[in-house]
Protein backbone atom coordinates (compact mmCIF):
# COMPACT_ATOMS: atom_id res chain seq x y z
CA UNK A 1 0.00 0.00 0.00
CA UNK A 2 0.96 3.63 -0.52
CA UNK A 3 -0.15 6.38 1.86
CA UNK A 4 0.27 10.17 1.82
CA UNK A 5 1.17 12.05 5.02
CA UNK A 6 0.13 15.69 5.24
CA UNK A 7 2.62 17.99 6.96
CA UNK A 8 3.59 21.59 7.50
CA UNK A 9 6.71 22.71 5.68
CA UNK A 10 9.01 23.75 8.52
CA UNK A 11 12.22 21.86 9.14
CA UNK A 12 10.83 20.48 12.40
CA UNK A 13 7.52 19.36 10.87
CA UNK A 14 9.30 17.65 7.98
CA UNK A 15 11.83 16.03 10.30
CA UNK A 16 9.29 14.56 12.71
CA UNK A 17 7.06 13.41 9.83
CA UNK A 18 9.99 11.67 8.19
CA UNK A 19 10.80 9.95 11.50
CA UNK A 20 7.20 8.68 11.70
CA UNK A 21 7.37 7.70 8.02
CA UNK A 22 10.49 5.61 8.64
CA UNK A 23 8.90 3.90 11.65
CA UNK A 24 5.72 3.05 9.76
CA UNK A 25 7.57 1.72 6.73
CA UNK A 26 9.67 -0.50 8.97
CA UNK A 27 6.62 -1.77 10.90
CA UNK A 28 4.26 -2.29 7.96
CA UNK A 29 6.31 -2.71 4.79
CA UNK A 30 4.06 -0.11 3.14
CA UNK A 31 5.13 3.06 1.35
CA UNK A 32 4.53 6.50 2.85
CA UNK A 33 5.27 9.88 1.26
CA UNK A 34 4.98 13.47 2.48
CA UNK A 35 2.81 16.26 1.08
CA UNK A 36 3.58 19.79 2.34
CA UNK A 37 0.61 22.04 3.14
CA UNK A 38 1.01 25.64 4.33
CA UNK A 39 -0.94 26.72 7.41
CA UNK A 40 -1.99 30.13 8.74
CA UNK A 41 0.29 29.75 11.75
CA UNK A 42 3.30 29.26 9.47
CA UNK A 43 2.49 32.29 7.31
CA UNK A 44 1.64 34.86 9.99
CA UNK A 45 4.76 35.34 12.13
CA UNK A 46 4.59 39.03 13.08
CA UNK A 47 2.10 38.55 15.94
CA UNK A 48 1.70 36.14 18.86
CA UNK A 49 -0.89 33.46 18.11
CA UNK A 50 -3.10 34.61 20.98
CA UNK A 51 -3.53 37.98 19.24
CA UNK A 52 -4.89 36.40 16.05
CA UNK A 53 -8.61 35.91 15.47
CA UNK A 54 -9.86 32.35 15.17
CA UNK A 55 -8.26 29.08 16.24
CA UNK A 56 -6.51 25.96 14.91
CA UNK A 57 -3.82 28.09 13.27
CA UNK A 58 -1.57 25.10 12.52
CA UNK A 59 -4.26 22.56 11.63
CA UNK A 60 -7.14 24.07 9.58
CA UNK A 61 -5.56 23.61 6.16
CA UNK A 62 -4.36 20.10 7.03
CA UNK A 63 -7.85 19.21 8.27
CA UNK A 64 -9.36 20.35 4.99
CA UNK A 65 -6.91 18.28 2.95
CA UNK A 66 -7.69 15.20 5.06
CA UNK A 67 -11.47 15.65 4.78
CA UNK A 68 -11.11 16.15 1.00
CA UNK A 69 -9.10 12.89 0.82
CA UNK A 70 -6.08 14.65 -0.65
CA UNK A 71 -3.99 12.97 2.05
CA UNK A 72 -4.41 9.82 4.14
CA UNK A 73 -3.07 10.97 7.49
CA UNK A 74 -1.54 13.92 9.33
CA UNK A 75 1.25 14.00 11.92
CA UNK A 76 0.70 16.86 14.39
CA UNK A 77 2.56 18.14 17.39
CA UNK A 78 -0.20 17.02 19.73
CA UNK A 79 -0.12 20.28 21.69
CA UNK A 80 -1.31 22.06 18.51
CA UNK A 81 -4.53 20.03 18.40
CA UNK A 82 -7.52 21.68 20.04
CA UNK A 83 -10.08 19.69 22.01
CA UNK A 84 -12.81 20.25 19.39
CA UNK A 85 -11.73 18.42 16.24
CA UNK A 86 -13.72 18.44 12.98
CA UNK A 87 -16.31 15.72 12.56
CA UNK A 88 -14.98 12.81 10.54
CA UNK A 89 -11.36 13.12 11.72
CA UNK A 90 -10.08 10.53 14.17
CA UNK A 91 -7.05 10.51 16.44
CA UNK A 92 -5.46 7.17 15.56
CA UNK A 93 -2.30 7.24 17.70
CA UNK A 94 -0.35 9.23 20.26
CA UNK A 95 3.36 8.52 20.03
CA UNK A 96 5.86 8.03 22.85
CA UNK A 97 7.36 11.24 24.19
CA UNK A 98 10.87 11.15 25.57
CA UNK A 99 10.99 14.80 26.63
CA UNK A 100 8.26 17.25 27.56
CA UNK A 101 10.41 20.09 28.92
CA UNK A 102 11.04 23.59 27.74
CA UNK A 103 14.70 24.38 27.18
CA UNK A 104 16.41 27.75 27.42
CA UNK A 105 19.25 28.55 25.02
CA UNK A 106 21.85 31.18 25.79
CA UNK A 107 25.25 32.19 24.42
CA UNK A 108 28.16 31.15 26.61
CA UNK A 109 29.39 34.75 26.56
CA UNK A 110 26.03 35.88 27.99
CA UNK A 111 26.40 33.38 30.85
CA UNK A 112 29.81 34.93 31.58
CA UNK A 113 28.20 38.37 31.66
CA UNK A 114 25.67 37.13 34.21
CA UNK A 115 28.45 35.66 36.31
CA UNK A 116 30.23 39.03 36.23
CA UNK A 117 27.00 40.84 37.21
CA UNK A 118 27.03 42.84 33.98
CA UNK A 119 23.36 42.28 33.07
CA UNK A 120 20.62 44.12 34.96
CA UNK A 121 17.69 43.35 32.62
CA UNK A 122 17.65 39.83 31.19
CA UNK A 123 15.52 39.62 28.02
CA UNK A 124 14.05 36.24 27.08
CA UNK A 125 12.47 35.59 23.68
CA UNK A 126 9.06 33.90 23.75
CA UNK A 127 5.49 34.66 22.70
CA UNK A 128 3.79 31.99 24.80
CA UNK A 129 1.55 33.45 27.55
CA UNK A 130 2.39 30.61 29.97
CA UNK A 131 6.13 31.03 29.38
CA UNK A 132 5.87 34.81 29.76
CA UNK A 133 4.03 34.44 33.08
CA UNK A 134 6.28 31.81 34.63
CA UNK A 135 9.57 33.12 33.26
CA UNK A 136 8.97 36.68 34.42
CA UNK A 137 7.82 35.54 37.87
CA UNK A 138 10.35 32.79 38.61
CA UNK A 139 13.39 32.61 36.31
CA UNK A 140 15.56 35.19 38.10
CA UNK A 141 16.22 32.97 41.14
CA UNK A 142 17.63 30.25 38.85
CA UNK A 143 20.13 32.59 37.14
CA UNK A 144 23.62 33.41 38.44
CA UNK A 145 23.28 36.34 40.84
CA UNK A 146 19.66 36.54 39.74
CA UNK A 147 18.67 38.63 42.75
CA UNK A 148 20.31 41.54 40.89
CA UNK A 149 18.50 40.85 37.60
CA UNK A 150 15.08 41.80 36.27
CA UNK A 151 13.76 39.19 33.82
CA UNK A 152 11.58 40.46 30.98
CA UNK A 153 10.23 38.82 27.81
CA UNK A 154 10.08 39.93 24.19
CA UNK A 155 8.02 38.51 21.32
CA UNK A 156 9.60 35.62 19.41
CA UNK A 157 7.93 33.89 16.45
CA UNK A 158 9.10 31.85 13.47
CA UNK A 159 10.46 28.35 12.97
CA UNK A 160 13.20 26.86 15.13
CA UNK A 161 16.00 27.90 12.77
CA UNK A 162 14.92 31.54 12.59
CA UNK A 163 14.39 31.75 16.36
CA UNK A 164 17.88 30.46 17.10
CA UNK A 165 19.33 32.83 14.51
CA UNK A 166 17.61 35.77 16.20
CA UNK A 167 19.34 34.73 19.43
CA UNK A 168 22.68 34.55 17.63
CA UNK A 169 22.02 38.01 16.17
CA UNK A 170 21.74 39.45 19.67
CA UNK A 171 18.01 40.23 19.74
CA UNK A 172 17.65 38.48 23.10
CA UNK A 173 19.81 37.34 26.00
CA UNK A 174 18.14 33.92 25.81
CA UNK A 175 15.20 32.18 24.15
CA UNK A 176 12.96 29.34 25.29
CA UNK A 177 11.86 26.55 22.94
CA UNK A 178 10.17 23.17 23.28
CA UNK A 179 12.90 20.62 24.01
CA UNK A 180 11.20 17.71 22.15
CA UNK A 181 11.28 19.63 18.87
CA UNK A 182 14.99 20.40 19.22
CA UNK A 183 15.58 16.77 20.15
CA UNK A 184 13.93 15.48 16.97
CA UNK A 185 16.10 17.80 14.89
CA UNK A 186 19.20 16.54 16.67
CA UNK A 187 18.31 12.88 16.10
CA UNK A 188 18.13 13.06 12.30
CA UNK A 189 21.49 13.55 10.61
CA UNK A 190 20.37 16.05 7.94
CA UNK A 191 18.54 18.36 10.36
CA UNK A 192 21.30 18.00 12.97
CA UNK A 193 23.73 19.48 10.45
CA UNK A 194 21.49 22.56 10.22
CA UNK A 195 21.20 22.72 14.01
CA UNK A 196 24.92 22.46 14.82
CA UNK A 197 26.04 25.91 13.52
CA UNK A 198 23.02 27.53 15.17
CA UNK A 199 23.98 26.04 18.56
CA UNK A 200 27.71 26.76 18.27
CA UNK A 201 29.01 28.53 21.41
CA UNK A 202 25.60 28.07 23.06
CA UNK A 203 24.70 26.45 26.33
CA UNK A 204 21.36 25.47 27.84
CA UNK A 205 19.02 25.19 30.81
CA UNK A 206 16.52 22.30 30.87
CA UNK A 207 13.70 24.08 32.67
CA UNK A 208 12.39 22.07 35.63
CA UNK A 209 8.75 21.06 35.36
CA UNK A 210 8.10 21.83 39.02
CA UNK A 211 8.61 25.56 38.29
CA UNK A 212 8.27 25.85 34.51
CA UNK A 213 5.72 23.25 33.34
CA UNK A 214 5.43 23.10 29.55
CA UNK A 215 2.33 23.13 27.34
CA UNK A 216 -0.21 20.39 27.91
CA UNK A 217 0.74 17.33 25.78
CA UNK A 218 4.07 18.88 24.70
CA UNK A 219 6.42 16.25 23.31
CA UNK A 220 3.83 13.83 21.96
CA UNK A 221 2.83 13.52 18.33
CA UNK A 222 -0.81 12.99 17.42
CA UNK A 223 -1.53 11.07 14.22
CA UNK A 224 -4.95 11.58 12.64
CA UNK A 225 -6.79 9.89 9.80
CA UNK A 226 -10.35 9.86 8.46
CA UNK A 227 -12.85 8.12 10.70
CA UNK A 228 -14.84 6.66 7.82
CA UNK A 229 -12.07 5.31 5.61
CA UNK A 230 -13.20 2.58 3.24
CA UNK A 231 -10.40 0.17 4.20
CA UNK A 232 -11.90 -1.88 7.06
CA UNK A 233 -9.75 0.01 9.57
CA UNK A 234 -6.45 -1.13 8.05
CA UNK A 235 -4.65 2.24 8.19
CA UNK A 236 -5.89 2.97 11.70
CA UNK A 237 -4.61 -0.43 12.88
CA UNK A 238 -1.21 0.29 11.35
CA UNK A 239 -1.01 3.70 13.00
CA UNK A 240 -2.07 2.27 16.35
CA UNK A 241 1.24 0.38 16.47
CA UNK A 242 2.93 3.71 17.27
CA UNK A 243 0.73 4.41 20.30
CA UNK A 244 2.45 4.59 23.70
CA UNK A 245 0.35 3.71 26.75
CA UNK A 246 2.26 5.77 29.32
CA UNK A 247 2.31 8.86 27.11
CA UNK A 248 -1.44 8.55 26.55
CA UNK A 249 -2.02 8.36 30.31
CA UNK A 250 0.11 11.47 30.93
CA UNK A 251 -1.20 13.71 28.16
CA UNK A 252 -4.84 12.78 28.73
CA UNK A 253 -4.48 14.12 32.26
CA UNK A 254 -2.72 17.24 30.99
CA UNK A 255 -5.39 17.99 28.42
CA UNK A 256 -8.17 17.46 30.95
CA UNK A 257 -6.53 20.02 33.25
CA UNK A 258 -5.94 22.35 30.29
CA UNK A 259 -9.65 22.25 29.43
CA UNK A 260 -10.62 22.87 33.06
CA UNK A 261 -8.79 26.23 32.96
CA UNK A 262 -10.57 27.27 29.76
CA UNK A 263 -8.07 26.09 27.12
CA UNK A 264 -6.92 28.10 24.10
CA UNK A 265 -3.58 29.50 22.97
CA UNK A 266 -4.10 32.52 25.24
CA UNK A 267 -4.04 30.33 28.39
CA UNK A 268 -1.16 31.37 30.64
CA UNK A 269 -0.87 28.08 32.54
CA UNK A 270 1.80 25.43 32.06
CA UNK A 271 0.64 21.88 32.75
CA UNK A 272 2.75 18.76 33.11
CA UNK A 273 2.00 15.24 34.29
CA UNK A 274 4.93 12.86 34.71
CA UNK A 275 4.49 9.16 35.44
CA UNK A 276 6.90 8.04 38.15
CA UNK A 277 6.69 4.44 39.32
CA UNK A 278 2.97 3.85 40.02
CA UNK A 279 2.26 7.55 40.52
CA UNK A 280 1.54 10.65 38.47
CA UNK A 281 3.22 13.95 39.37
CA UNK A 282 0.88 16.84 38.48
CA UNK A 283 2.18 20.41 38.10
CA UNK A 284 0.05 23.40 37.03
CA UNK A 285 1.59 26.88 37.16
CA UNK A 286 0.66 30.26 35.73
CA UNK A 287 -2.29 32.67 35.81
CA UNK A 288 -5.98 32.59 34.91
CA UNK A 289 -7.91 35.88 35.03
CA UNK A 290 -5.12 37.43 37.13
CA UNK A 291 -5.40 34.59 39.64
CA UNK A 292 -2.09 32.87 40.36
CA UNK A 293 -2.20 29.11 39.76
CA UNK A 294 0.37 26.83 41.38
CA UNK A 295 -0.68 23.26 42.02
CA UNK A 296 1.67 20.33 42.50
CA UNK A 297 0.40 17.01 43.78
CA UNK A 298 0.79 13.27 43.46
CA UNK A 299 -1.92 11.00 42.07
CA UNK A 300 -1.99 7.35 43.07
CA UNK A 301 -2.92 4.81 45.70
CA UNK A 302 -1.32 5.51 49.07
CA UNK A 303 -1.01 3.86 52.48
CA UNK A 304 -2.58 5.75 55.39
CA UNK A 305 -1.37 6.16 58.98
CA UNK A 306 -3.49 5.23 61.97
CA UNK A 307 -3.01 8.80 63.15
CA UNK A 308 -0.86 11.79 62.21
CA UNK A 309 -0.84 14.14 65.16
CA UNK A 310 2.95 14.59 65.34
CA UNK A 311 5.59 14.33 62.65
CA UNK A 312 9.37 14.19 62.36
CA UNK A 313 10.95 15.87 59.33
CA UNK A 314 14.54 14.98 58.50
CA UNK A 315 15.72 18.51 57.72
CA UNK A 316 18.30 20.23 59.98
CA UNK A 317 16.83 21.52 63.22
CA UNK A 318 18.90 24.71 62.99
CA UNK A 319 16.99 25.75 59.85
CA UNK A 320 13.53 25.12 61.32
CA UNK A 321 13.02 26.29 64.88
CA UNK A 322 9.62 27.90 64.76
CA UNK A 323 6.97 25.42 63.62
CA UNK A 324 5.21 22.41 65.12
CA UNK A 325 7.34 19.62 63.65
CA UNK A 326 10.29 17.73 65.13
CA UNK A 327 13.44 18.20 63.06
CA UNK A 328 16.74 16.34 62.79
CA UNK A 329 19.11 16.91 65.73
CA UNK A 330 20.92 13.56 65.74
CA UNK A 331 22.94 13.89 62.52
CA UNK A 332 25.39 16.69 61.79
CA UNK A 333 26.69 17.39 58.28
CA UNK A 334 29.77 19.49 57.55
CA UNK A 335 30.84 20.54 54.07
CA UNK A 336 34.40 19.81 53.01
CA UNK A 337 36.43 22.94 52.41
CA UNK A 338 38.05 21.78 49.20
CA UNK A 339 38.05 18.91 46.72
CA UNK A 340 39.75 18.05 43.45
CA UNK A 341 36.70 18.28 41.15
CA UNK A 342 37.21 16.47 37.81
CA UNK A 343 36.36 18.25 34.58
CA UNK A 344 33.19 16.38 33.74
CA UNK A 345 29.47 16.80 34.36
CA UNK A 346 28.52 17.34 38.01
CA UNK A 347 25.46 16.40 40.03
CA UNK A 348 25.29 18.35 43.29
CA UNK A 349 23.13 16.16 45.53
CA UNK A 350 22.69 18.70 48.34
CA UNK A 351 23.79 22.14 49.45
CA UNK A 352 26.90 20.70 51.09
CA UNK A 353 28.69 20.46 47.74
CA UNK A 354 27.92 24.01 46.66
CA UNK A 355 31.15 25.57 47.95
CA UNK A 356 33.52 23.08 46.32
CA UNK A 357 33.66 24.61 42.84
CA UNK A 358 33.15 27.87 40.98
CA UNK A 359 32.43 28.46 37.30
CA UNK A 360 32.66 24.76 36.50
CA UNK A 361 33.49 24.19 32.83
CA UNK A 362 31.07 21.33 32.15
CA UNK A 363 27.36 20.83 32.80
CA UNK A 364 26.15 21.26 36.39
CA UNK A 365 22.96 19.57 37.64
CA UNK A 366 21.27 19.45 41.03
CA UNK A 367 19.16 16.86 42.82
CA UNK A 368 16.52 19.43 43.77
CA UNK A 369 15.71 23.07 43.26
CA UNK A 370 16.80 24.47 46.63
CA UNK A 371 20.38 23.46 45.79
CA UNK A 372 19.96 25.01 42.33
CA UNK A 373 18.85 28.31 43.86
CA UNK A 374 21.82 28.25 46.25
CA UNK A 375 24.29 27.66 43.41
CA UNK A 376 22.65 30.46 41.41
CA UNK A 377 23.00 32.87 44.35
CA UNK A 378 26.69 31.92 44.41
CA UNK A 379 27.03 32.85 40.73
CA UNK A 380 26.96 29.36 39.14
CA UNK A 381 25.07 28.52 35.93
CA UNK A 382 23.00 25.36 36.41
CA UNK A 383 21.95 23.29 33.40
CA UNK A 384 19.16 21.17 34.85
CA UNK A 385 17.95 19.09 37.76
CA UNK A 386 16.62 15.73 38.90
CA UNK A 387 13.72 17.91 40.08
CA UNK A 388 13.50 15.68 43.18
CA UNK A 389 12.51 12.70 41.01
CA UNK A 390 15.75 10.72 41.23
CA UNK A 391 18.91 10.12 39.26
CA UNK A 392 17.23 7.98 36.57
CA UNK A 393 15.16 11.03 35.64
CA UNK A 394 18.32 13.10 35.18
CA UNK A 395 20.06 10.29 33.30
CA UNK A 396 17.29 10.45 30.69
CA UNK A 397 17.81 14.19 30.30
CA UNK A 398 21.55 13.62 29.85
CA UNK A 399 20.77 11.16 27.03
CA UNK A 400 19.52 14.09 24.96
CA UNK A 401 21.02 14.40 21.49
CA UNK A 402 20.29 18.14 21.53
CA UNK A 403 22.39 18.54 24.69
CA UNK A 404 25.09 16.46 23.01
CA UNK A 405 25.33 19.06 20.23
CA UNK A 406 26.31 21.70 22.81
CA UNK A 407 27.93 19.69 25.60
CA UNK A 408 29.62 16.88 23.69
CA UNK A 409 28.99 13.13 24.05
CA UNK A 410 27.53 11.95 27.34
CA UNK A 411 30.33 11.14 29.76
CA UNK A 412 30.71 9.93 33.32
CA UNK A 413 28.83 11.95 35.92
CA UNK A 414 30.53 13.03 39.16
CA UNK A 415 28.08 13.11 42.08
CA UNK A 416 28.95 15.37 45.00
CA UNK A 417 27.48 13.67 48.06
CA UNK A 418 28.53 11.64 51.11
CA UNK A 419 31.25 9.01 50.62
CA UNK A 420 28.94 6.19 51.77
CA UNK A 421 26.32 6.97 49.12
CA UNK A 422 25.98 4.89 46.00
CA UNK A 423 24.70 5.52 42.50
CA UNK A 424 23.95 3.55 39.34
CA UNK A 425 24.50 6.68 37.27
CA UNK A 426 27.84 8.18 38.22
CA UNK A 427 30.98 8.28 40.34
CA UNK A 428 30.56 9.25 43.99
CA UNK A 429 32.78 12.06 45.26
CA UNK A 430 32.81 13.07 48.92
CA UNK A 431 31.40 16.56 49.48
CA UNK A 432 30.59 16.48 53.19
CA UNK A 433 31.18 14.53 56.38
CA UNK A 434 28.56 13.20 58.78
CA UNK A 435 28.73 12.76 62.54
CA UNK A 436 26.30 11.91 65.32
CA UNK A 437 25.43 14.65 67.79
CA UNK A 438 24.77 14.44 71.49
CA UNK A 439 21.09 15.40 71.43
CA UNK A 440 19.26 17.52 73.97
CA UNK A 441 17.39 15.87 76.81
CA UNK A 442 13.92 14.85 75.76
CA UNK A 443 14.60 14.63 72.00
CA UNK A 444 14.46 10.83 71.86
CA UNK A 445 11.19 10.81 73.83
CA UNK A 446 9.74 13.33 71.37
CA UNK A 447 10.69 11.02 68.50
CA UNK A 448 8.91 8.09 70.15
CA UNK A 449 5.75 10.16 70.27
CA UNK A 450 5.84 10.94 66.53
CA UNK A 451 3.34 9.13 64.32
CA UNK A 452 4.86 10.05 60.93
CA UNK A 453 8.50 10.25 59.85
CA UNK A 454 9.56 12.12 56.71
CA UNK A 455 13.03 10.93 55.69
CA UNK A 456 15.44 12.91 53.51
CA UNK A 457 17.77 9.94 52.90
CA UNK A 458 17.86 6.20 53.43
CA UNK A 459 21.00 6.52 55.57
CA UNK A 460 19.08 8.89 57.85
CA UNK A 461 16.36 6.27 58.27
CA UNK A 462 18.98 3.65 59.16
CA UNK A 463 20.71 5.92 61.70
CA UNK A 464 17.51 6.78 63.52
CA UNK A 465 16.14 3.24 63.57
CA UNK A 466 19.45 1.99 64.97
CA UNK A 467 19.03 4.37 67.90
CA UNK A 468 15.28 3.80 68.31
CA UNK A 469 14.27 0.47 66.68
CA UNK A 470 10.55 0.99 67.36
CA UNK A 471 10.55 3.80 64.76
CA UNK A 472 10.49 1.03 62.14
CA UNK A 473 6.85 0.38 63.05
CA UNK A 474 5.81 3.99 62.54
CA UNK A 475 4.44 5.54 59.30
CA UNK A 476 7.13 6.56 56.81
CA UNK A 477 7.15 9.25 54.13
CA UNK A 478 9.70 10.82 51.76
CA UNK A 479 10.13 12.45 48.37
CA UNK A 480 9.86 10.62 45.05
CA UNK A 481 13.57 10.32 44.36
CA UNK A 482 16.41 8.13 45.58
CA UNK A 483 15.16 7.85 49.18
CA UNK A 484 11.84 6.45 47.97
CA UNK A 485 13.60 3.96 45.71
CA UNK A 486 15.86 2.69 48.51
CA UNK A 487 13.10 2.43 51.12
CA UNK A 488 10.91 0.58 48.62
CA UNK A 489 13.72 -1.88 47.82
CA UNK A 490 13.87 -2.72 51.52
CA UNK A 491 10.09 -3.48 51.44
CA UNK A 492 9.41 -0.56 53.78
CA UNK A 493 5.90 0.81 53.32
CA UNK A 494 6.37 4.47 52.47
CA UNK A 495 4.11 7.31 51.33
CA UNK A 496 5.80 9.53 48.70
CA UNK A 497 5.20 13.27 48.23
CA UNK A 498 6.16 15.72 45.50
CA UNK A 499 7.42 18.32 47.98
CA UNK A 500 7.67 19.29 51.62
CA UNK A 501 4.79 21.68 51.06
CA UNK A 502 2.54 18.85 49.88
CA UNK A 503 3.57 16.78 52.92
CA UNK A 504 2.77 19.59 55.37
CA UNK A 505 -0.60 20.22 53.70
CA UNK A 506 -1.35 16.50 54.03
CA UNK A 507 -0.42 16.62 57.73
CA UNK A 508 -2.95 19.42 58.27
CA UNK A 509 -5.77 17.36 56.76
CA UNK A 510 -7.55 15.56 59.57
Amino acid sequence: MKYIIGTRGSLLALTQCNQVKDQLEELTGDQFELKVIKTQGDQVTDKPLWQLEGKDFFTKELDAALLNKEIDMVVHSYKDLGSDRPEGIKLAAITKRDYAHDILFIKEETVSQLMCKEIKEFVVGTSSPRRITNIESSLAEYLPYGENVKVTTKMLRGNVNSRLQKLRDGNYHAIVLAMPGIERLAITESSRKELEPLLKDMTFMVMPHSQFPAAASQGALGIECLEGRDDNGELEAKLKQLQDKDTVSEVSRERQAFASYGGGCHLAVGINVTKKSDYYVHTHKGKVDDKVIFERHLEGSFPSPEKKERAFIGLPHADHREDEYIYCELINKESLQKANIPNNDLLVSARYGANLFKNHGKAVYTAGLSTWRLLARNGQWVHGSCDSLGEAYLDKIRDSKAIEVMNGPKEELTILTHKDSYSDYGQIMEAYEKSTNDVREGFMDELRQCDVFFWTSFSQYKTYTQHIPEIKNKFHACGLGKTFEQLSKEDITVRPFTSMEEFKNWMKQK
